[in-house]
């Protein structure tokens, strides 16, 4: 197997073991074992309520069902579970995880900003290969999972929307001075969302061109860990 096909490929991706925890549960599981307000637990946090709001059965969805949009949902969720995982264990996260997760407790970093790079991270990577792994289980291309990567990316638009009702500071205490109010408006979900699926489009392309796509896949990362890390400018 080539370095982008392992890529490709989540950790325990495949017929799940009988008995295994399905992505929902995978993420209460971690919210337990972190302190609330701190890097990471603020992110699956704010995912895990989105994803309880809108998809209460993702994480029972197998890998056989042809339901292309909850197959992609989980798919990505193992991305950022996966990343999750093996840092725990000691290993190396995906480049644009490892901004996020050394902040556990950073006092110039504030909730919104670990979020949003959270955020960041799953968009710009972890959705991108999630389309390449949906496309390879489904044997189909990209143009032909846009309508489910559109219900994905609502899914998405609610954790955004969660970020802002729930962690950004009310009127009264956010000036419009304040640099947390422009750092959060410099990021885009929407132009995150257009250059992953140009980006996924691109790495379904170079397939057949291992040492190209592996290329291609490490700079992608390379380029959302980027951004990741200047969303994390402590604000005060």
């Amino acid at each position: 197997m080539t370095q982008i096909e392992q890529s490709a490929v989540p950790a325990g991706a495949g017929d799940p073991p009988p008995g295994s925890f399905p992505v929902i549960e995978r993420m209460r599981e971690w919210r337990s074992r972190w302190s609330a307000g701190g890097g990471v637990a603020v992110f699956n946090a704010v995912y895990l309520d989105a994803v309880e709001r809108v998809a209460p059965d993702l994480g029972g969805a197998g890998f056989d069902d042809r339901e292309a949009a909850a197959l992609l949902g989980v798919r990505c969720a193992e991305r950022y579970l996966s990343a999750v995982e093996t840092a725990s264990a000691g290993g190396r996260p995906p480049r644009c995880w490892r901004p996020l997760l050394p902040y556990r407790r950073h006092p110039g970093v504030r909730p919104p900003q670990f979020a949003l790079s959270g955020l960041q991270a799953h968009v710009g990577h972890d959705l991108v290969l999630a389309v390449v792994d949906t496309c390879r289980t489904l044997g189909c291309d990209p143009p032909d999972l846009e309508g489910e990567f559109e219900r994905v990316g609502d899914l998405l638009a609610l954790l955004e929307e969660r970020v802002h009702d729930d962690l950004m500071p009310g009127p009264d205490a956010l000036g419009i001075a304040d640099p947390l109010t422009h750092l959060v408006s410099s990021w885009s979900l929407e132009r995150a969302r257009e250059a992953a699926w140009s980006a996924a489009r691109t790495l379904w392309r170079l397939r057949d061109f291992p040492s190209l796509a592996e290329e291609f896949r490490q700079r992608t990362d390379a380029g959302a860990g980027l951004v990741g890390r200047l969303l994390l400018t402590p604000c005060r």
